[in-house]
Protein backbone atom coordinates (compact mmCIF):
# COMPACT_ATOMS: atom_id res chain seq x y z
CA UNK A 1 0.00 0.00 0.00
CA UNK A 2 1.83 3.88 -1.27
CA UNK A 3 1.73 6.43 1.22
CA UNK A 4 -1.23 8.02 -0.75
CA UNK A 5 -3.61 5.41 -0.33
CA UNK A 6 -2.87 5.38 3.47
CA UNK A 7 -3.88 8.96 3.97
CA UNK A 8 -6.84 8.19 1.71
CA UNK A 9 -8.27 5.19 4.62
CA UNK A 10 -10.67 7.08 6.63
CA UNK A 11 -9.42 7.30 9.98
CA UNK A 12 -11.26 5.48 12.49
CA UNK A 13 -12.73 6.65 16.17
CA UNK A 14 -11.71 3.86 17.97
CA UNK A 15 -12.84 5.33 21.55
CA UNK A 16 -16.03 6.64 20.15
CA UNK A 17 -16.46 2.90 17.99
CA UNK A 18 -15.27 0.82 21.48
CA UNK A 19 -17.95 2.91 23.93
CA UNK A 20 -20.82 2.03 25.33
CA UNK A 21 -22.88 4.36 23.69
CA UNK A 22 -21.95 1.83 20.67
CA UNK A 23 -24.58 -0.78 22.30
CA UNK A 24 -27.18 1.66 21.03
CA UNK A 25 -29.02 0.02 17.88
CA UNK A 26 -28.05 1.71 14.83
CA UNK A 27 -25.95 3.81 16.29
CA UNK A 28 -22.95 5.71 14.53
CA UNK A 29 -19.93 6.01 15.41
CA UNK A 30 -19.75 10.29 14.88
CA UNK A 31 -23.19 10.35 17.06
CA UNK A 32 -21.27 8.52 19.47
CA UNK A 33 -18.21 11.01 19.32
CA UNK A 34 -20.82 13.51 19.58
CA UNK A 35 -21.77 12.06 22.52
CA UNK A 36 -18.85 11.70 24.20
CA UNK A 37 -17.74 15.48 23.17
CA UNK A 38 -20.36 16.20 25.41
CA UNK A 39 -19.02 14.20 28.47
CA UNK A 40 -21.69 11.35 27.75
CA UNK A 41 -19.76 7.96 27.51
CA UNK A 42 -22.25 5.42 28.93
CA UNK A 43 -25.78 5.06 28.27
CA UNK A 44 -26.70 5.50 31.38
CA UNK A 45 -25.51 9.06 31.79
CA UNK A 46 -28.04 9.72 28.42
CA UNK A 47 -31.33 8.98 31.30
CA UNK A 48 -33.01 12.53 32.60
CA UNK A 49 -31.02 14.11 29.81
CA UNK A 50 -33.09 16.70 27.52
CA UNK A 51 -32.08 15.70 23.58
CA UNK A 52 -32.97 19.26 22.61
CA UNK A 53 -30.17 20.58 25.62
CA UNK A 54 -27.83 17.89 24.18
CA UNK A 55 -28.41 19.33 21.02
CA UNK A 56 -27.53 22.94 21.75
CA UNK A 57 -24.99 21.85 23.95
CA UNK A 58 -23.08 20.79 20.98
CA UNK A 59 -23.72 23.62 18.62
CA UNK A 60 -22.22 25.53 21.14
CA UNK A 61 -18.88 23.41 21.06
CA UNK A 62 -19.17 23.01 17.64
CA UNK A 63 -20.68 25.47 15.35
CA UNK A 64 -20.60 23.13 12.55
CA UNK A 65 -23.12 20.67 13.68
CA UNK A 66 -25.13 18.72 11.40
CA UNK A 67 -29.14 19.10 11.95
CA UNK A 68 -29.63 15.45 11.88
CA UNK A 69 -28.04 15.12 15.47
CA UNK A 70 -31.15 15.94 17.42
CA UNK A 71 -32.98 13.17 16.07
CA UNK A 72 -30.30 10.66 17.23
CA UNK A 73 -30.20 12.54 20.61
CA UNK A 74 -34.23 11.48 20.99
CA UNK A 75 -33.37 7.98 19.84
CA UNK A 76 -30.83 7.43 22.68
CA UNK A 77 -32.10 9.30 25.15
CA UNK A 78 -35.39 6.88 24.80
CA UNK A 79 -33.64 3.94 24.38
CA UNK A 80 -31.93 4.89 27.85
CA UNK A 81 -34.81 5.29 29.32
CA UNK A 82 -36.88 2.98 28.37
CA UNK A 83 -36.48 -0.90 29.86
CA UNK A 84 -38.19 -2.42 26.62
CA UNK A 85 -38.00 -0.04 24.02
CA UNK A 86 -40.08 -0.58 20.99
CA UNK A 87 -38.24 -1.24 18.08
CA UNK A 88 -40.04 1.03 15.22
CA UNK A 89 -38.66 4.00 17.51
CA UNK A 90 -35.11 2.88 17.38
CA UNK A 91 -34.69 4.01 14.04
CA UNK A 92 -33.58 8.55 14.22
CA UNK A 93 -36.27 9.35 11.04
CA UNK A 94 -38.86 8.12 14.06
CA UNK A 95 -37.78 11.05 15.78
CA UNK A 96 -37.88 13.63 13.17
CA UNK A 97 -40.29 16.79 13.63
Amino acid sequence: MTEAQRKKKKEVDYEALNSGLMRIPRMKVDIARDLLDLGIGEIYELEGRSPEILFEELKAKKTNTPKDRLPWFRMAVYYAETPHPENHRLHPQAWTD
